[in-house]
Order: C-alpha cells, then structure tokens, then sequence
C-alpha cells in the first residue's frame, strides 16, 4: 500500500485551506449572478441595502461589492438599537445579516474539491490550473442550481482561463497532460453540445453550450478518454438526479432542471480518475 510522502501531504492540505478560503468569497457573488436573463445583476440584500464592503476605490468597490461572503452590515445592525423589523426566511429569501448562499458550506465543498484534486493529481503543475479553477466550478454550479442560468462572463472566462493556465502548465516540467488535446476537447465538447442544443433546446441550453467549452478544455488535458468519461458521467449524474425527482414526485418527464452543475460533476469526476491515472 502506497503512502502519501511529506511533501504530498502539505500539498493537499494546503490545496484544502487554499479551497476553504477561496470557498469564503465565492457566496456573494454567487447572489449577485443569481438573476433571472435580462436582468441587472443583484445590487442590493433582499432588505434593500446595497451590496458591497467598505473599501474606497474602483478596485476597493469592484472587490468589496462582487468578492466575499454574502453579509449585509445594515441589517446586522439593525437590531442593536431595539428597533425591531420583520425580516423573511433567512438566507436567499431574507436577510438578517446574510443572504446567498450558505458561506459554510460553499467553503466546505470547494476546500472538498481542492483536496480531492490534489490527491489525484500530486505535484504535477497542472494542479496549479485545476486549484485556480476550482472556485469559478463551484460558483457556476451554485448559480445554475439557484435560477438556471449559466452567466457568459463565467463561463467563458472559465474556457479562457482553462486554456491559458494549461499553456502555462504545459510550459513547465512533469506535467502529465497536452495542451493541443486541451484545446481540440474544447472545441470538440462545445460543438458536441451545440449540436445537441440545435436538435433539443428545450433539453439543452446554451448556457451549457459555452460551459462545455471550459469543460472540455479541462477533460483534454489528459486525453479523449478523460473527455468521454467526462462527459458520460455528467449525462448520468443529471439523469439520476432527474429520475429521482420523478420518482419522489417532485417533478415530471418535462420539467426543466439546472443541467450544469451536474456537467460539473461529471467533469470533476472525469478530471480526478485521469489525473490519478496520468
């Protein structure tokens, strides 16, 4: 039986605390994406306060009003003075401090992520790529299960950021992957589910269209059989998932869900089985 070696060990527990504190600042974002097409993205708590920090600048209010947990220090407040308000449900639908996404728990699952990700993939320097991409999955995954919406700024920033961080992983020594198959799984994976939106696009969006673009980029890296497991894990991840709404009667044969977070899954599935096998 192997043994994970010293330097083996801090990776993954660095990749952990690297996921927990990247996991911190993806809830308010995640909020502000979460809106249905043509609408602006969110600018205030679901009290009515404006989202964003304390910091000053263009850089201090992009930073504050976009990246961090979803807490709202109005509301927080509002009670310190004994003038009490009647609030909603707490979390998405409310606020009493927070709103979004659950912080804990979406810092968890990525800290989950980018330790299982550096389990498969050791020392190689595509983990560098696989951890800076890890928090943009996870806010994409929540935003799709929230208002079945795939945002163009993230997906396509996820496809470009895949490609250009894999170039500079090929770049360097030891890694296990090839950046042309990277680039032609892109393209391959994009054009396979634009096809599939053509035939069905009540059972495809185009969301999924350009998230494939990202994901195929990823799958590539290790080789087209990473792309086909990849892929087939996601179909069956969303089946399943599907099947058992039908079943709990929660949801019937033409009910649309969010399709990409399980696209995710399967390709975070495919990633780990091709990293450890590269």
């Amino acid at each position: 039986m192997n043994t994970l070696q010293p330097i083996d060990q801090m990776i993954i527990v660095g990749a952990a605390l690297w996921g927990g504190v990247a996991g911190l600042f993806v809830p308010r974002a995640a909020y502000r994406f979460s809106v249905d097409p043509d609408e602006p993205w969110q600018s205030r708590c679901p009290e009515g306060h404006p989202v964003g920090g304390s910091l000053r600048g263009w850089a201090g209010g992009w930073i504050g009003g976009w990246v961090g947990p979803a807490r709202c220090r109005e509301c927080a407040a509002l009670d310190t003075d004994g003038a009490r308000r009647t609030y909603g449900r707490r979390g998405t639908y409310g606020c009493r401090g927070t709103y979004g996404p659950s912080t804990l728990l979406v810092s968890l699952a990525t800290a989950l992520v980018c330790a299982a990700l550096a389990v498969a993939t050791g020392t190689r320097p595509e983990l560098a790529a696989w951890l800076l991409l890890a928090p943009l999955g996870v806010l994409l995954a929540v935003v799709d299960f929230t208002v079945q919406r795939l945002p163009d700024v993230l997906t396509l920033s996820l496809a470009g950021a895949a490609l250009v961080l894999l170039a500079g992983a090929a770049a360097a020594p030891e890694h296990a992957g090839d950046w042309p198959t990277a680039l032609y799984g892109s393209l391959a994976l994009g054009g396979g589910y634009f096809v599939l939106f053509l035939i069905n696009p009540n059972g495809m969006g185009f969301g999924d269209v350009k998230l494939a673009l990202g994901l195929g980029a990823v799958l590539g890296w290790y080789g087209w059989g990473t792309v086909l497991l990849g892929t087939f894990a996601g179909f069956l991840l969303g089946g399943l998932y599907g099947m058992g709404l039908v079943v709990a009667r929660r949801a019937g044969r033409k009910t649309s869900i969010p399709f990409g977070p399980f696209l995710i899954a399967g390709a975070f599935t495919g990633l780990l089985i091709g990293a450890y096998a590269a």
